[in-house]
């Protein structure tokens, strides 16, 4: 089996990596007759040389490659017929604008396994970039907040920053004394949470959140679903059945937007499940609300504000809460400042890159360069195509497929 690491061809660029040399040595060691090959690539967190440092060869061509492995979306035309793809492909909730992916993927006999359906047997992800995503994110946030203010406090992330650094210069920023509110209790509100608490912000109880008194820092309270949500038969809430029965469900977001300066959300969303600030609620119940983190990224989603992603070069635009029309960053202190980078990990590609690599070596790699990658439940259940047909997991997007 040879294995290639893809050059990125996304735009905006990406500068993650399925594998960093490091990772590439200690499997070379342990697996001493893999052949594993890297596309040169100008924007990588990790340059051509040093792959080659490590013995790898570095080349322009993987055709002759069995498994090809990128972190972002193929174009189109980069795809080789008949090879078998790992990336994060953005087809399996029917996204409109990667229909014609899919539909690539179908033509060109493809197998194709996405990193977002890697679980284990309980069903939690074992390779995510949600924890970087949540670090990022506030981080971004709090960059934005303070432009906001006129203050130009927190440098913007360069191609190698580390988390190091971003942890040093949170710890150290002098920042508002305002309420910010993170929903979701996965690892990218978990990775919110770790940065603010790098600021020194104080984690607050519900009571203290929704209190009138104004807090003397910066300060920060993270709802659970079931705080953001109701059935609306008035029955208690239960896990189970909002997950499976969403629509049973209405929104109780408000009670909280009201006492919310900067809002973060970190929640998994499913397009039946209530939306939690619609476009004119800023108006409507005069919410005090001036800056939205949106690291989920839904467009017009739970969060209705969100109205395009962003980009690390241009993190930010205003939402105008009257016209709901997008107005440049900063321009009115009436309007909603919204940070919605759909890529906040690679602000720390190095870091992000080990720990994704880590993951997969031992989900992936392992499992391929040993023999058994037929045999891993974790790569199947993955797999959205299997040469050129849908897989039965994923059989519902056929009609998806076919559309124009």
């Amino acid at each position: 089996m040879k294995i290639g690491l893809i050059k990125e061809t996304k735009v905006p660029e990406d500068n993650r990596v399925a594998l960093t040399p490091v990772q590439v040595a200690k499997l070379k060691q342990e697996f001493p007759d893999s052949d594993i090959v890297v596309q040169s690539s100008d924007i990588r967190a990790f340059t051509d040389d040093e792959y080659r440092k490590v013995g790898m060869k570095v080349v322009s061509d993987l055709s002759d490659c069995d498994v090809l492995f990128g972190i972002k979306e193929a174009q189109i035309d980069t795809l080789i017929p008949n090879k078998h793809y790992f990336f994060f492909a953005h087809v399996a909730k029917m996204q409109e604008y990667n229909r014609s992916l899919l539909q690539a993927m179908l033509i060109n006999n493809l197998t194709f396994s996405d990193y977002e359906y890697l679980v284990d047997e309980n069903g939690e992800r074992v390779c995510a970039f949600g924890w970087w995503a949540g670090v990022v994110g506030v981080y971004y946030t709090l960059r934005g907040y303070m432009l906001r203010l006129g203050r130009n406090s927190l440098p913007k992330p360069g191609r190698n920053f580390t988390l190091t650094q971003m942890r040093t210069i949170l710890a150290t920023a002098q920042l508002p004394k305002v309420k910010i509110l993170i929903t979701g209790n996965g690892r990218v509100a978990q990775g919110a949470t770790y940065a603010l608490r790098e600021c020194r912000a104080q984690e607050l109880t519900l009571e203290q959140f929704l209190s009138d008194e104004p807090v003397e820092t910066l300060s920060f309270y993270r709802a659970s679903v079931n705080e953001l949500v109701k059935r609306k038969d008035r029955k208690p809430f239960d896990r189970k059945d909002f997950r499976s029965n969403p629509g049973a469900y209405k929104s109780d977001f408000v009670k909280f937007a009201k006492h919310t300066d900067i809002f973060i959300p970190c929640h998994f969303w499913d397009p039946q499940a209530p939306v939690y600030l619609e476009q004119e609620d800023f108006v409507k119940y005069n919410l005090p609300i001036k800056m939205i983190g949106d690291i989920t990224c839904d467009i017009c989603g739970s969060v209705k504000s969100t109205i395009r992603p962003a980009t690390h070069a241009e993190p930010y635009y205003d939402f105008n809460p009257v016209t709901f029309k997008e107005e440049l960053p900063f321009s009115s202190p009436d309007n909603i400042t919204v940070m919605a980078v759909d890529t906040c990990p690679n602000a720390l590609a190095i870091d992000a890159s080990v720990y994704f690599g880590d993951m997969l070596t031992e989900y992936v790699f392992k499992p391929l360069l040993s023999g058994k990658g037929n045999a891993s439940e974790v790569i199947r259940k993955a797999t959205i195509v299997k040469n050129g047909k849908l897989t039965d997991y994923f059989s519902y997007l056929e009609n998806f497929a076919k559309q124009k």
